[in-house]
């Protein structure tokens, strides 16, 4: 479900009187040191959607079963919260800037289907109050946007419902009406609370990329993920209420594996290049090395280092620097095949691990890749405007197992000792490493 992590305003003390619950007050907003058309943007969604739930209460009739089933997905949504909410706190840091999503529609969109818009209301509310007690206490101008966002999106989806299958409305039946309702409510679900927030992270981020304001196609597959488990929940809710228990089981223990996973791997990345990051490069190499040693087959490691990249820095700025070394990392990996390992030792210095290689194909891989860094030309930021930035050269040590060590260490000091061969030699070019003698392997 997307929801707000945009502008951040202007710090002010904190006074001791401050307190949390004071903090909802309006008048104590950080939204008024906003610009004039953030404020504007956000006041009218606002607007909206309290006008759209007091609307929903003229024609209000609820039932018993009605109040059992908020009550199952008020609870359901809590337990959700409560299971993934250390995970979850890192990633909703993590999308500053950027469209923030997660799996709360399954509980929202279920409410949507099953229950009359008031109390689907009262689920977003319920929802977003203890997502902000549980997960992050974020300025409450946000927390009202948000919630005003999903208000908005579940009164469009609901609007679709009744316009296509009023008969079977709150509910879902079946058949090829029904699935054309839920199909067409979860669209409009999606469109409206999707463009809402998207309009207001490139409101209050007016540098940041449109294509970091839009979030990954990733993120949109969780949100159709959620919309799914939204009518599951809908389903079971209406025909079998106690299988839902189950429904919950399962999306708890998927969602934490795999959000688990997903941080693990990015801790395992350069955050700058996207390549792997020196320890993990080193803890793969060394188990490619075992492997290698117990199948009897070759390794080879590459060195490489940028020749004069500090210039770079010097004449364009270190936001130009980042910039060639995540286009060098990007031809590194293209260049590579898929079981290959390039990984950033630190500054401009990258090794990569070539599996299976011999000493004859690892100097050809190095010399590709030597070859592909001169060709390339890449456009960076600079302060006085867009500069293209080519002629970029590097040196390349290789040494392979078993020829030139029989241990990690001694592969990456002989082919760090080949790279300076190659710069104290002019540059530019891929020196191997000797062959060394038994007793020094």
């Amino acid at each position: 479900m997307p929801s707000i992590r945009h502008w951040r305003p202007r710090r002010r003390r904190r006074r001791e009187t401050d307190t949390d619950a004071a903090k909802w007050l309006p008048a104590r907003w950080a939204l008024w040191s906003a610009p004039a058309v953030i404020i504007g943007y956000v006041l009218t969604v606002d607007a909206f959607a309290f006008t759209v739930t007091g609307v929903s209460f003229l024609d209000l009739d609820i039932t018993t079963g009605d109040w059992i089933r908020f009550g199952a997905l008020v609870a359901g949504a809590a337990a959700h919260i409560e299971a993934g909410r250390e995970i979850e706190r890192l990633r909703w840091t993590a999308a500053e800037g950027a469209t923030y999503v997660n799996l709360k529609s399954m509980w929202t969109f279920a409410a949507v289907l099953v229950l009359p818009l008031p109390l689907a209301v009262a689920v977003i509310a319920f929802s977003s109050l203890h997502s902000w007690l549980r997960l992050r206490r974020s300025m409450p101008h946000r927390v009202v946007f948000s919630a005003a966002t999903i208000v908005l999106a579940s009164a469009v989806a609901t609007m679709c419902l009744r316009a296509i299958n009023p008969s079977n409305y709150p509910g879902y039946t079946g058949g090829l009406i029904g699935l054309a309702a839920v199909v067409a409510a979860a669209v409009a679900y999606w469109f409206v609370n999707y463009a809402l927030v998207v309009g207001a992270v490139m409101l209050s981020n007016p540098d940041t990329p449109a294509r970091r304001a839009l979030g990954q196609l990733s993120d949109q597959f969780i949100v159709a993920g959620g919309l799914g488990l939204g009518l599951a929940t809908s389903l079971m809710l209406t025909s079998q209420p106690w299988l839902t228990i189950t429904l919950l089981i399962t999306v708890l223990g998927l969602h934490r594996a795999l959000l688990v996973g997903k941080f693990q791997a990015a801790a395992r990345t350069d955050v700058l290049t996207g390549v792997v990051n020196n320890v993990f490069w080193h803890e793969i190499a060394t188990k490619e090395l075992e492997r290698a040693q117990n199948n009897n087959t070759p390794l080879g490691v590459l060195y490489m280092d940028l020749d004069h990249f500090k210039a770079i820095n010097d004449t364009h700025g270190h936001l130009a620097g980042d910039q060639v070394l995540k286009a060098i990392a990007a031809e590194l990996k293209h260049e590579v095949r898929s079981d290959d390992l390039v990984g950033r030792l630190g500054g401009e210095e990258f090794a990569i691990l070539l599996p299976g290689t011999t000493a004859e194909d690892t100097a050809q891989t190095a010399e590709r890749i030597r070859r592909r860094v001169a060709t390339l030309m890449t456009t960076v930021t600079t302060p006085n405007g867009p500069v293209d930035v080519s002629d970029l050269t590097c040196s390349i040590g290789t040494a392979t197992y078993p020829v030139a060590g029989h241990n990690l260490d001694v592969l990456l000091m002989a082919a760090d000792t080949a790279t300076y061969t190659a710069k104290n030699a002019g540059r530019n070019r891929v020196i191997t490493a000797p062959a060394q003698t038994d007793s020094t392997l």
